[in-house]
């Protein structure tokens, strides 16, 4: 998606721009391997603390079972020792080479040592193949400000925009968002032709809501880019195995949330993303990153998709939860000791954005059962939804540290600390593990329900009709349809959408 206009500083700052110049091929590499090397999983907490590792699965309510915590710190033990009799072994054998030719002992001894590396090196190959497939299961550790439990021990934040009185908080049933956009009133949606070609919950947008994605869409784009994002357009198919290196697993026993691509004959090892996240972060996988080029910022525009199966309740109805979305993504990769303070900037990001918006928000520090299993920890805004009378969330910013990055070989040096010998240059740092960021720019189905069921103006006479639609004027200079807006009624910035 081409942006039409900058909005913000990056349209006249020079500065902002160099940066983006800079940036733009700071992902490539002309040396970078065809394929991403094993992952290599930080096994330390589950030597040092299983009990830190089980309490960490609880409070999360992760589907992984806590005496595999026990298994698998005995086969990191058993394999530990296997490495260190494999190595005297190896040891053996180079001081035997050495040994003068022609020696009975020596060939003797080099025999022998030849069998048992044939049966050290194929248990240690399976044994480390069993700690992989366990360990790979295990979900990052949780920050320790995040709250414990479910949803509703959410911490609150902040609150921005127009403050909505309790007596306010009830289902407004004539302001459903379904029944707004329907084609016998806005003739937003056809959920029955969409149905009809593809199946439920797979949304069909028409008239001025097709204009609102468009204009959202660039919207989000503009403000990313004055951050000094750099924009990507990125496939919507991905590797199978990338889209599990980065986290993204069944969460539900058997249900199933990722879609397969197959050849009609056998599942295909592509499918379907579930969030331009996984591209964007792909982009730098086995690769090692020098410090003065982080951290990377990439903003892209994707079409998400997710089976969603299981039960399908009345909060999954309309555009709130459907297979097929677009979606604006912000992806970081950082240095580890930035990635804290990345969070925060994310997650400022998007409250500009939103807030722009004048919807009534409120940003929440999500507790431990909410974080996915690459997040450490993970901002949510909600926007109140008088249609559905509740808050629904809109955008989310997670810090997944270096859950994704050492799943996909993404590394870098860290800059030299100075020698305090001037006469010896400082040495090179080792190599560490970058940590990877996320957040949501704009997911355009939730948003149009945002602002169509707080921004729709009904007819008076209790028809359910809508007479026409406020929208905050931000998105005007990003509205494609000029002449088509005349059901639409443009609201200043800072202004709320809903009329009192």
């Amino acid at each position: 998606m081409l942006v039409r206009r900058l909005r913000g500083p990056l349209a006249s700052c020079p500065a902002c721009l160099a940066r983006t110049a800079s940036l733009r091929f700071a992902s490539t590499s002309s040396t970078r391997p065809s394929s991403i090397p094993h992952p290599v999983i930080d096994l330390s907490d589950v030597l040092a603390d299983a009990q830190a590792v089980k309490r960490n699965l609880r409070e999360r309510n992760f589907p992984f079972e806590a005496d595999k915590v026990d298994e698998l710190r005995n086969l990191e033990t058993e394999a530990a020792g296997l490495r260190r009799e494999l190595q005297h072994v190896r040891e053996r054998r180079n001081a035997v080479s050495s040994a003068p030719k022609g020696s009975a002992e020596a060939r003797r001894e080099a025999g022998e040592i030849k069998k048992l590396v044939k049966q050290l090196e194929p248990r240690l190959a399976a044994l480390t193949k069993d700690i992989q497939q366990l360990a790979l299961q295990l979900p990052n550790v949780s920050h320790p400000d995040v709250p414990v439990g479910s949803e509703e021990n959410s911490r609150l934040v902040k609150a921005l925009g127009p403050a909505i009185p309790s007596a306010e908080r009830a289902t407004e049933t004539d302001r459903d968002h379904l029944s707004l956009s329907s084609p016998s009133n806005l003739a937003w949606t056809d959920f029955p032709s969409s149905s009809l070609t593809t199946g439920s919950s797979w949304p069909l947008l028409l008239n001025e809501a097709a204009l609102l994605e468009l204009a959202l869409t660039n919207y989000a784009m503009s403000i990313a880019l004055s951050h000094g994002f750099t924009p990507a357009l990125t496939p919507d198919v991905v590797r199978s195995d990338v889209s599990e290196r980065c986290g993204f697993r069944p969460r539900d026993g058997d249900a199933q949330q990722t879609y397969f691509l197959s050849d009609g004959e056998s599942t295909s090892t592509l499918c379907l993303a579930g969030t331009a996240e996984i591209p964007l972060v792909a982009m730098s996988a086995a690769q090692t990153f020098r410090a003065e080029q982080l951290p990377l910022k990439h903003v892209a525009l994707g079409r998400a998709f997710r089976a969603e199966a299981g039960a399908r309740g009345a909060d999954s109805r309309g555009l709130y939860r459907v297979h097929q979305f677009s979606k604006v993504e912000m992806v970081v990769v950082c240095a580890e000791d930035e990635s804290n303070r990345l969070l925060e900037e994310l997650r400022a990001i998007q409250e500009e954005i939103l807030n722009g918006l004048g919807l009534s928000l409120r940003v929440l520090d999500m507790p431990t059962e909410e974080l996915g299993a690459s997040a450490h920890r993970k901002y949510d805004i909600e926007a109140w939804m008088p249609g559905r009378g509740k808050w629904g969330e809109l955008s989310s910013a997670s810090n997944c540290t270096d859950y994704q990055a050492r799943r996909l070989g993404i590394r870098y040096r860290p800059a030299a600390a100075p020698s305090s010998d001037s006469a010896r240059p400082a040495s090179a740092p080792k190599l560490a593990y970058a940590h990877t960021l996320n957040g949501t720019a704009a997911a355009i189905p939730r948003l149009i329900v945002a602002l169509l069921e707080n921004g729709a103006v009904l007819d008076e006479a209790g028809t359910g009709k809508v007479l026409r639609v406020r929208l905050p004027e931000v998105l005007k200079p990003f509205w494609l349809g000029k002449g088509t807006d005349k059901r639409i009624e443009w609201v200043k910035e800072g202004e709320p959408l809903r009329l009192p």
